[in-house]
């Protein structure tokens, strides 16, 4: 495993009394390079996996990653998915890369990496949007003591409150697709991404059974086999990830402990939080803590009302 120094903004940071952290090289099953950012700590909490929502940078995580080491967790990890942010196509790359693959083979290697900070360390996970898509696909799930889902749900458009969704991305998305690597970032769905992985995305959602609708995804039976115990947090201002469609999602998780809970606005001072709201730096006080006591220490989550 290839590990890069720390560079200059890590060692500034480290000097002011923040978590150290440091820039973490590794390589998917088929080889595919990733980079990631390792944060440790002193304490003897869980290691923990952070992963996030599609088209978003692993950045967007570092505040949160931040405050679990400061409250006791042995180390977290954000990442990118491959040909995104920290984690671009190797030169000469010509295999496609489907959306899949950030679930199937991204998500175990970047689980691999943090494992192997502290061997037969607990590890729980945390996953945004596509984030939670990843726990049961990947197949991994049962190397998790707990794992929390931010906004995860069925994205079949059906079941979002966004009207212009659909056109967005079908009528538009798709075309433009065709004529990019990437989507690019003025398209306005976040980060450059593969265009493969966003037409593969675009049709799950045309899907009204979404992703497990795919005959050609087996590893969609994997949902049935997960156990661990899933915390699932609900935004009441999210147009995507409506009532329906995290219920829609969760549903697949037959034999897992799952606890739903939804988050208003009025809990986080009046501001609205939206779908990939949460974990920016301005909720860090009003958001933040009593998840992390969840991941931490599993201590009984408060925030928001329970839903079922």
């Amino acid at each position: 495993m290839a590990r890069k120094q720390p560079h200059t903004a890590s060692r500034n940071r480290a000097e002011a009394g923040d978590p150290p952290q440091r820039p973490l090289a590794f390589t998917a099953s088929d080889g595919f390079p990733l980079g990631s950012t390792l944060f440790e700590g002193k304490g003897d909490g869980p290691l923990v996996l952070i992963s996030s929502a599609t088209a978003v940078p692993q950045g967007l995580y570092a505040g949160f990653a931040r405050a679990l080491v400061e409250a006791g967790a042995r180390a977290a990890l954000t990442y990118d998915y491959r040909a995104t942010g920290a984690s671009p196509r190797p030169a000469g790359w010509r295999r496609r890369i489907d959306y899949k693959d950030w679930a199937l083979k991204d998500f175990p290697a970047a689980l691999d990496a943090l494992a192997a900070v502290a061997p037969g360390h607990p590890v729980v996970g945390l996953g945004q949007s596509f984030g939670g898509h990843a726990l049961g696909l990947s197949g991994c799930a049962g190397r998790f003591s707990r794992y929390a889902m931010v906004a995860t749900m069925s994205g079949y458009f059906g079941l979002l409150d966004d009207r212009w969704a659909w056109p967005r991305m079908i009528l538009f998305g798709v075309p433009v697709s065709l004529f990019y690597r990437d989507l690019p970032r003025w398209f306005g769905l976040g980060e450059p991404m593969p265009s493969s992985c966003f037409r593969d995305w675009a049709r799950w959602c045309r899907m009204k059974d979404f992703l497990f609708e795919d005959e050609s995804l087996p590893e969609r039976e994997r949902y049935g086999a997960v156990r661990v115990p899933i915390l699932a947090l609900g935004l009441t201002d999210d147009r995507w990830a409506t009532p329906r469609a995290v219920d829609h999602f969760l549903a697949h998780h037959p034999d897992a402990k799952i606890e739903q809970r939804w988050i208003s606005p009025e809990e986080a001072s009046g501001q609205p939080i939206g779908h990939l709201g949460f974990f920016r730096s301005r909720f860090a006080a009003t958001l933040w803590p009593p998840l992390v006591d969840w991941l931490i220490s599993g201590k009984p989550m408060t925030l928001g009302v329970k839903k079922g």
